[in-house]
């Protein structure tokens, strides 16, 4: 029954070390969300509060199927909050401690991680936190999730094509 502006707090999710994850009812828009909230005793560091607005620039660059798409961020008196999409699923953590997966399965969460990946690489985004927790499996394939490390990388200067290069002579 706790509000975050207008989402209502349904039930806790999960906690990390950045944060607590709640399923949330966004009152306005009709829809279940996840808020991710900075817990009060990180709030009052100026690096951790930096951390977690950097997690949310980060997120909301991209728009990718295999990414979770941050909806909203806010604060309620001394409370900071990220308002993401709410994914059904289990992480692959969890899944893996089921037992292995199947080849095909592997291939294709392999492929969904590595694009998205790519999307983030491209767009100058080093994730820097892979690891079997942040990714999570719904019915419509992976999200990557917990952008908090997240680092903007330089990106690499234009190449010529090699079309553009000089012809060399024969030796």
């Amino acid at each position: 029954g706790t509000k975050l502006g207008p989402y209502e707090i349904v039930s806790p999710i999960g906690a990390g070390g950045m944060g607590e994850v709640y399923k949330a009812r966004d009152t306005r828009l009709e829809r279940t969300v996840a808020v991710k909230v900075l817990p009060q005793h990180l709030s009052g560091a100026p690096e951790v509060r930096a951390r977690f607005e950097r997690e949310a620039k980060t997120i909301s660059q991209f728009s990718h199927s295999h990414i979770c798409a941050l909806y909203d961020v806010g604060r309620e008196g001394e409370t900071e909050y990220l308002v993401m999409e709410f994914l059904e699923g289990e992480t692959l953590t969890d899944r893996l401690a089921k037992g292995a997966l199947p080849l095909e399965q592997t291939l294709r969460y392999g492929v969904e991680i590595a694009d998205a990946l790519d999307k983030a690489h491209r767009q100058g985004i080093v994730h820097r936190d892979l690891k079997p927790g942040n990714v999570m499996i719904t019915k419509s394939g992976v999200k990557l999730l917990d952008f908090g490390l997240a680092k903007a990388m330089a990106t690499p200067a234009a190449k010529e094509s090699l079309t553009s290069l000089p012809t060399q002579q024969g030796l």
